[in-house]
């Protein structure tokens, strides 16, 4: 599988380089894609963030510098990319629950975290329903938030943002400001940002009785899409819903699919039938070339 091989030379890059900083762009290059959807699909699939796990191989490996040297701490630190030993100090700390003055006395209580591996597994899972869709340009536009993948912040904080926007009345106003009845999604990663950050847009579809003034416009170029949609939930567990649909689109549909994800414009749409809620995610695809 070659999205599983880009994903494993990724892991490859940031092996040969935990003693120093990790290039997130060089890795997301080795996977072919991103920052943005590399740190999305590595969280998803892992279950941790990409800053976690480079943060748990360095102090597992600064552990064994530890145990098996007289390295200094000054020195280790710097050996792996920390600008000074109070920063090496915490982050050793986060990860083994002490110092690392205390991981050089016998029988220290260590932790060790091993490599990840990439692999398809053949799992009784629940059906995943999608269609694909080939849609015409188009434009939508809403109000604009940038986030961080690096932390995993993001989780919270986009449901946090959506949280704030309905209670202030913003949400409200977006609604109205489409000029037709219509239902407030969201779309991210539709243009490049510094780093880990990525854009972050509750949206409405443009068309001529929309009142664009004070929001972002987004051009959403033709495309075809990957379109998945949960099962029905109440209101309350509609965050949950969502990040679960995410993760089973890269964790159970994109090993076996015929496509390759083609970054930027994830969609979000959001509706409910009998009082019970729906999300579709939309992805933006390309046939897999034949080799």
């Amino acid at each position: 599988m070659e999205w599983l091989t880009n994903m494993n030379r990724a892991i490859d890059y940031i092996e040969k380089n935990l003693c120093g900083k990790i290039d997130y762009e060089k890795t997301a290059r080795e996977a072919c894609c991103s920052v943005y959807h590399f740190q999305r699909m590595f969280t998803f699939m892992t279950n941790i963030t990409l800053s976690e796990y480079v943060r748990r191989r360095k102090m597992t490996l600064a552990a064994f510098d530890l145990q098996t040297s007289n390295i200094k701490i000054l020195d280790l630190a710097l050996n792996y990319g920390y600008e000074s030993p109070e920063a090496f100090t915490r982050a050793f700390q986060s990860v083994h629950g002490m110092p690392p003055t205390a991981a050089r006395k016998v029988g220290a209580d260590i932790k060790a975290f091993p490599r990840i591996s990439f692999q398809l597994t053949v799992k009784g899972a629940s059906e995943m329903k999608y269609k694909i869709v080939e849609k015409k340009a188009f434009q939508v536009y809403g109000i604009e938030e940038i986030f961080d993948t690096r932390d995993g912040e993001h989780l919270k904080e986009i449901p946090d943002f959506w949280t704030e926007k309905l209670k202030n009345g913003e949400y409200e106003k977006l609604l109205k400001s489409a000029g037709f009845p219509s239902t407030v999604n969201a779309v991210c990663g539709y243009r490049d940002c510094e780093g880990t950050r990525f854009p972050y847009m509750l949206c409405v579809l443009k068309t001529p009785l929309s009142d664009t003034q004070g929001y972002t416009v987004v051009d959403v170029p033709e495309a075809t899409w990957a379109v998945f949609v949960n099962a029905p939930h109440n209101i309350e567990d509609t965050p949950k819903a969502v990040q679960e649909l995410n993760a089973r689109v890269y964790t159970d549909w994109l090993p076996t699919a015929n496509y390759d994800l083609v970054d930027g414009y994830d969609f979000e749409m959001y509706y409910s039938i009998d009082g019970r809620c729906y999300e579709e995610v939309w992805c933006r695809v390309t046939p897999k070339k034949e080799k």
